[in-house]
């Protein structure tokens, strides 16, 4: 039963944030009860059962915060969000608790573990050396006095960009370049004949890409790169600073070096190696890449060097000179309802997946709800939803959200999962549909890849469902679905023309994918930008002044800096990926090595396909990234098909 989002009431969510947690204290009562014998089913299987409840919980209070209509509903949401987090901070830092556990794991009983029982009690006894419970009590209280202050910060600093208004004022007469279902979608300004140029994404990325007026572009783009920075500045100082504090007090040089522990690259190091490996090969082309727009820069009588809020602009002239791709033009063939159709129907022949709509009780009316059943059996196996319209104070961005996890219940059965994509696509117009540009699209297959992740799991426990992976394994399932957005075979099903019905045009497809690696250089450096720019916020370098280390990583991009931004107060990612940003390319290495089964034995094989749905969507993370990837592999995995993509070279696999 899909719970029912209409019933939500800011009030409702404060009393169900009282109660759970209540509840899940009694639950804790019971695993540090002196009388209890230690066993599993006494310790372990009821932190599991607290988890679930946390996390289920979550998705009915705390996701409300994202996605909500209701600004006083969105404040409950994320304060519900900061009472589940710091409750589960106190839980981990509980002396009782830790003891309760460290005696199960001393017993025959606890040693005897296999699986992912084992897993879990490792991944338990981790979490609580993380806290400090090996550190003396005085020095644990600090760490959980600090850790409590991140969580408030983490809440604030994503509230603040998503609850950030700001416009570029404009006329009609500015606006050449731009299509005319865009112009009729802004809304007007207060002054008679202006109209607004927001900052959600359906609005800058078509202007920056198209608007001739490079003065406006600049003016767009500072305003989008200076989104909170008033609120956002002080707090990202002191999470950096709070980190650095805590990782001392853990005897370890960095917060990167304490956080990387958990993650595939395990240190610093290794991840400054990955991004050496890359940056010189890449830099020499990107330079490249730079010159042959700045030529198109002087040939509209501008001055270089070429600037960041140029770069889609004159990208977007390259692709319709050189292969004759006109992104707006692309964008009528892919209305969104077709792409959903499309997407739902190539996953669900190479995965063996059937999808139903299902009608059900959600946050807006823009929701839509599928159902997924297995092809074979016929078995029901979760659902999904699917909020893609941007909205005053939603979650700004793309994400992939877990609402219920899967698990393994205590009657057999297993409990379904329910996630959502959030994202933020040009909605409908009066007389059109809702068209994709193909990054859109793109994004779209990555999300859903996620998606999958977090509804296909068959993992036993809790901890280990949907995309609970190492963080830099976990964009790997996501980055390998955005491949088959550039197969002809499969834009061809069901790529359309929104007015004609006619396929999309053979030789736009054979432009189009021929495009796919223009610039790959430049929009990898700036990957490595914002990669490095968290490492070196949150690793052993001395410097952590934040406009500073904004400046050197600026400086990886090859653009110059756009003097007046301050881009880092509205990069969400540093909380949460804090020190992991890195595995969004890290993890496309994984991505791209998956996909050379496919691009081997058919990108639309259903064996490769089912294959891959059982050992890396299924695992979830009962198993190490490694492990999984040698299982679908059957090889080591390697970096040739990423370097391959990029075009530095094969260098023997690492």
């Amino acid at each position: 039963m899909l719970f029912d989002y209409t019933t939500v009431s800011a009030t409702g969510i404060g009393d169900t944030i009282t109660e759970v947690l209540r509840r899940a204290d009694a639950m804790v009562d019971r695993i540090v009860d002196p009388g209890v014998t230690f066993a599993f089913e006494t310790t372990l299987s009821v932190l599991e059962d607290i988890s679930d409840l946390l996390a289920t919980t979550y998705g009915q209070t705390a996701f409300m915060g994202y996605v909500h209509p209701d600004k006083e509903v969105r404040d409950a949401g994320n304060a519900a969000e900061e009472r589940l987090q710091k409750w589960g901070v106190e839980l981990v830092f509980r002396e009782d608790l830790y003891q309760a556990v460290k005696a199960f794991a001393s017993t025959p009983d606890g040693k005897a573990l296999e699986g992912e029982a084992a897993r879990l009690l490792e991944f338990t006894m981790r979490d609580f050396r993380r806290a400090g419970h090996e550190l003396s009590p005085e020095v644990r209280a600090e760490v959980k006095k600090m850790t409590e202050r991140l969580v408030e910060l983490s809440i604030a600093f994503q509230r603040n960009i998503d609850e950030h208004r700001d416009h570029l004022i404009v006329t009609r007469g500015d606006l050449t370049g731009l299509a005319d279902a865009y112009i009729e979608g802004l809304e007007p300004g207060d002054d008679e004949g202006t109209l607004k140029i927001g900052l959600s994404y359906p609005d800058v990325v078509p202007f920056m890409e198209n608007a001739t007026r490079r003065d406006l572009r600049e003016q767009l783009s500072r305003k989008f790169n200076s989104r909170a920075v008033d609120t956002n500045s002080g707090l990202l100082e002191e999470a950096v600073a709070l980190r650095q504090q805590i990782a001392t007090l853990f005897g370890q040089p960095s917060w990167a070096h304490h956080q990387l522990e958990e993650k595939m690259a395990k240190t610093p190091e290794a991840v400054h190696s990955f991004y050496r490996s890359l940056i010189a090969p890449l830099t020499e082309k990107g330079r490249d890449e730079i010159v042959v727009m700045e030529k198109f820069l002087a040939g509209d009588g501008e001055l270089g060097p070429l600037q960041v809020f140029d770069f889609r602009f004159y990208e977007t002239q390259l692709r319709k000179r050189d292969y004759g791709v006109d992104n707006v033009a692309v964008a009528a063939y892919f209305p969104l309802q077709q792409v959903v159709d499309g997407m739902l129907a190539l996953t669900g022949e190479v995965f063996g997946l059937v999808y139903k709509p299902v009608n059900a009780a959600t946050w807006h009316p823009d929701v839509i709800t599928y159902a997924i059943h297995d092809q074979e059996t016929g078995e029901l196996l979760s659902h999904f939803h699917m909020d893609l319209f941007p909205r005053e104070g939603k979650y700004s961005h793309a994400a992939a959200f877990p609402l219920v996890p899967g698990r393994l219940l205590e009657d057999g059965s297993y409990q379904q999962p329910v996630a959502s994509i959030v994202a933020n696509f040009t909605k409908p117009g009066a007389d059109r549909p809702s068209l994709l540009q193909h990054s859109e699209v793109e994004t779209f297959f990555h999300e859903f890849g996620h998606i999958l992740h977090q509804t296909l799991t068959k993992a036993d426990m809790v901890r280990f469902s949907g995309s609970s992976t190492e963080n830099d394994f976990v964009e790997a399932p996501s980055q390998i679905m955005e491949n088959w957005t550039w197969r002809p075979e499969v834009l061809r099903r069901f790529a359309r023309h929104f007015e004609t019905g006619q396929p999309i045009p053979d030789q736009l497809v054979e432009q189009l994918t021929a495009a796919k690696n223009l610039n790959i250089a430049l929009n990898s450096l700036r990957q490595a930008q914002f990669g490095l720019l968290d490492m070196w916020l949150h690793d052993d370098s001395q410097d952590k002044n934040v406009e500073s280390v904004l400046r050197r990583s600026v400086e990886v991009s090859l653009f110059p800096f756009h003097e007046g931004t301050f881009f880092p107060a509205s990069f969400g990612h540093l909380f949460g990926y804090d020190a992991g940003y890195y595995g969004y390319l890290w993890s496309e290495v994984y991505g791209d090595d998956m996909w050379s089964r496919f691009a081997d034995e058919g990108v639309t094989n259903p064996d490769v396909g089912r294959e891959y749905r059982r050992e890396i969507l299924e695992r979830g993370g009962s198993r190490d990234g490694m492990d999984l990837l040698r299982n679908f592999l059957r090889r080591e995995p390697n970096n040739l098909a990423f370097l391959a993509k990029l075009g530095i070279g094969t260098e023997s696999p690492s």
